[in-house]
């Protein structure tokens, strides 16, 4: 027999804060109690049966600053019935993986009644998220109090409030308790260790976990090159051309760690449960837009966007856009040849100290310029993909990714292509890349770490102090970690990071055996990283929501491809290499026909050997 909400009492006089809703200003009265009824209402009333209360009762209004913010948790019943909603998976006591279900949770190992601990606080968080997003409209044909903006049957009401600007945002909070342990784990003592995934899915996520586990997996498979590649470079740094053995050893570096990562990541995913998670339906979109009709797959009424529209949208403004950006970027490594040659000649002409040192300019400026460039380039293309009006979040990130991607790769890659096989001076292609990949290290700790950091730390500042300012005799403990996280940077997701980390690969697999070390400078660099990338998320963004994950997504399938091109890559610089070259004298498009054709069909092999024996 189903257990359901409304035959179970799921409210509790006092609760454990766990989201925070915040509002506008100005928002009407009514419109607070419209919203409070329809969260606190039993399910069967179409509610969402949470627990909800503002921040600041009467008095304390009175008294500190109002600032229209509220609270919102649930029973620990209504946890486990909506644990079960949601298709959780758990372990059970047979050590088997099942779906969550509240009638035979005593099955499921370390459950106890009287235990709080058998949901972790991440996975509280993503129900309730979940919850809110699906309170729908019943009968309501606009919000209380606002006529403009519009309901129909169905539709999610806090997508529209927050369209609408009458909720300003919705975070979870931080428990700082849970989070101080974290961080003692995880970076506050530097010291060469695992992370601890599993207390990092259990506090942030599935998502988050991943992007940590293969961030540390990333660092670790690169150690074998950077031990390879130091005395490769000590010992044969002057003689450009010995590169063969270190790009053959590249070729299946390349591949295999990929094949064993995605081995791993079943893994963690089976263990945490989401690799047997069933897919839910994926809602519409809040950017989506319409003319509202009946969706013919699930009879719901929603905005409708015919298909050739944003088909012409992509094909006669994006695509365009795009091609006309990598042309922008094409002129822009020209621009860059023309400086070395300029810095060349002058070195050439005086020999002086300072001039060698100028030939490392023009290198620095460029990779300045490139990260400019590709900042830029991301804000249009999340513009244009939001324009193109795609109805669901999986096809709108698929296709900013694919944009992204195209021109970073271009922008990034284009020049080191260039120099190795139009210009074949491995010289500078060694002096390029080892000046692109330091300064974008360099210039992405700082954007994406220091200066965040910083800015928080200002505003932690402020807070604290006009908290100490008040003469109150509030515990304002509460209050003023509310006003400190709702004023933190909102995390945006990994997009970035794994961004980062793929520019990365692409650096030490395609050209790092003509310069050993870039692998080694790789991995100091995601040593601190992880470091970095830890202390963002505790201290200077707000709380993530969890998001169940069953692998890195789409962007297995880039780093994947990204591997073939370095296999095609190394193939020609193996070709082009005088050893080669002495052994086939005669013909030399046909020798690097056949060398990438047998690395090629290599890589096919040892993606399927790994793929069936791990």
């Amino acid at each position: 027999m189903k257990v359901t909400l409304s035959a179970l009492n799921t409210s509790e006089s006092s609760f454990t804060p766990l989201v925070v809703i915040e509002l506008a200003q100005d928002v009407k009265e009514e419109t607070k109690e419209w919203l409070k009824n329809r969260i606190i209402a039993k399910k069967e009333d179409g509610g969402a049966q949470l627990l909800f209360r503002p921040l600041l009762n009467k008095y304390e209004q009175e008294t500190l600053e109002n600032q229209n913010l509220y609270l919102v948790g649930a029973s620990k019943i209504r946890m486990l019935l909506g644990a079960e909603a949601v298709g959780l998976v758990k372990e059970c006591n047979d050590n088997t993986m099942r779906a969550f279900t509240y009638r035979t949770r005593q099955n499921f190992k370390g459950f106890d009644d009287n235990n709080d601990d058998f949901l972790t606080m991440a996975e509280c968080q993503f129900i309730i998220k979940h919850e809110l997003e699906n309170l729908r409209a019943k009968d309501e044909k606009m919000i209380p109090g606002y006529p403009q903006a519009k309901l129909y049957p169905g539709k999610s009401l806090l997508r529209r409030l927050l369209t609408s600007g009458i909720v300003i945002q919705v975070f979870p909070l931080h428990d700082n308790e849970a989070l101080k342990k974290l961080e003692d784990s995880w970076y506050t003592r530097f010291a060469l260790k695992y992370q601890p995934i599993d207390s990092i899915r259990g506090y942030f996520g599935e998502t988050i976990a991943l992007y940590f586990g293969f961030l540390e997996y990333f660092t670790f498979a690169l150690i074998p090159m950077a031990v390879i590649g130091l005395p490769y470079y000590l010992f044969v740094w002057e003689d450009y051309d010995k590169y063969v053995i270190f790009a053959s050893f590249n070729l299946i570096w390349s591949t295999v760690i990929l094949e064993v990562w995605k081995r791993g990541c079943a893994n963690m995913t089976y263990r945490w449960g989401t690799l047997l998670m069933k897919r839910k339906f994926e809602e519409p979109r809040p950017g989506f837009h319409g003319v509202l009709g009946i969706n013919p797959i699930t009879g719901k009424e929603e905005p409708l966007y015919p298909s050739y529209k944003r088909q012409l949208r992509i094909y006669l403004v994006s695509l365009p856009f795009v091609c006309l950006c990598l042309y922008f970027s094409l002129y822009v490594m020209m621009i860059y040849f023309d400086l070395e040659v300029w810095a060349l000649g002058l070195h050439e002409n005086s020999g002086s100290e300072w001039t060698s040192v100028l030939l490392y300019v023009p290198s620095i400026i460029y990779a300045i310029v490139i990260e400019i460039m590709n900042r830029l380039y991301r804000y249009a293309a999340e513009f244009l993909t939001s324009w193109e009006n795609h109805r669901l979040e999986s096809a709108y990130q698929n296709h900013l990714i694919l944009k992204v991607l195209v021109f970073n790769f271009l922008n990034c890659f284009a020049s080191l292509f260039y120099i190795a096989f139009v210009l074949k001076d491995m010289k500078l292609l060694r002096q390029s890349l080892a000046t692109l990949l330091i300064t974008s290290q360099i210039l992405n700790q700082i954007v994406e770490s220091l200066l965040p950091y910083w800015l928080q730390r200002k505003h932690g500042v402020r807070v604290k102090r006009k908290m100490q300012a008040l003469k109150t005799d509030i515990d304002a403990t509460l209050y003023e970690q509310v006003i400190l996280e709702k004023e933190m940077g909102t995390y945006l997701g990994t997009f970035d990071d794994y961004l980062e980390l793929f520019l990365q690969f692409g650096y030490v697999s395609l050209f790092s055996c003509v310069y050993p070390l870039a692998a080694a400078f790789a991995v100091l660099n995601n040593f601190t990283e992880v470091n970095s990338d830890a202390l963002k998320m505790c201290r200077v963004f707000k709380r993530p929501f969890s998001e169940p994950s069953a692998s890195i997504g789409v962007w297995q399938l880039a780093f994947e491809t990204m591997s073939v091109i370095s296999v095609v890559t190394n193939c020609a610089l193996i070709g082009m290499s005088p050893q080669v070259n002495a052994i086939f004298p005669e013909s030399k498009a046909d020798l690097i026909l056949i060398v990438v054709a047998v690395e090629v069909t290599q890589h096919t092999i040892l993606s399927y050997v790994y793929s069936w024996s791990l």
